[in-house]
């Protein structure tokens, strides 16, 4: 299933490959989006020598004009081939520069959304890579993080990185982002968050919290490892 704004950035990509004429150097169209919800798109430049693919190449024309991380990224193929999973090298590529990036993908005969760290498990980690972070909230959080009356977020399998993120707010019609710092990022197992962690979240008591990740993350078990994830809007 995806979500509205996953589908945008889908549509794009096929509309841009429905452009695409036969030449067999152009033959995958890319979408991406980022934070503020822009929507960039570009083909692959093949080349013998190693022309690079559509994924790498809708990098470089969200980067010429100023986006910030990228939320989002598909790529499709000429002549119906449809959604295609990017190859080893993008996935290196999108994890050092845009480590927060959801891909979609082919999973049977539907599609899905897949963190690009799944995507390249046990993956080099370029020390040196400029990255931008962002988290990725419901919607309906949007008053109480601009207010300031919800200061932390819990966080399963989801790492997120002491400093300057986006907080980015998925509605339906579109993306509003505040520009945040995390302060804090405390590890601790489901069974042991306390009612001082919960009131942090705005949630009411520990149990409330531990409910409202159930909910969120089905199946998660009582000693998951989750991040505690304390923030501030600057």
């Amino acid at each position: 299933m995806l979500y509205p704004p996953e589908k945008r950035v889908l549509d794009a990509a096929l509309r841009q490959s429905e452009q695409l004429t036969g030449n067999p150097n152009h033959t995958v169209a890319a979408a991406a989006m980022d934070t503020t919800g822009r929507i960039f798109t570009a083909v692959n430049e093949y080349h013998f020598t190693g022309g690079p693919c559509a994924e790498l190449v809708v990098l470089g024309v969200a980067a010429a004009a100023g986006a910030g991380p990228l939320t989002t990224m598909v790529a499709v193929g000429d002549e119906g081939r449809g959604v295609l999973a990017p190859c080893g090298r993008c996935r290196q590529v999108l994890l050092d520069q845009h480590p927060d990036c959801f891909v979609i993908v082919p999973q049977g005969d539907d599609l899905t959304t897949v963190s690009i760290r799944h995507l390249l498990p046990y993956a080099y980690a370029w020390p040196e890579a400029s990255q931008e972070r962002f988290i990725r909230f419901n919607p309906r959080y949007y008053d109480a993080v601009a207010s300031g009356s919800k200061t932390a977020t819990t966080r399963f399998d989801d790492p997120c990185a002491v400093g300057c993120a986006w907080l980015v707010f998925e509605f339906d019609d579109g993306y509003q982002r505040l520009p945040g710092v995390v302060e804090s990022v405390e590890t601790k197992r489901l069974d042991e968050l306390t009612d001082e962690d919960a009131r942090l979240e705005g949630t009411g008591t520990a149990d409330d919290l531990r409910a409202g990740l159930r909910g969120h993350y089905p199946g998660i078990p009582d000693d998951a490892a989750v991040d505690l994830v304390r923030f501030h809007v600057r």
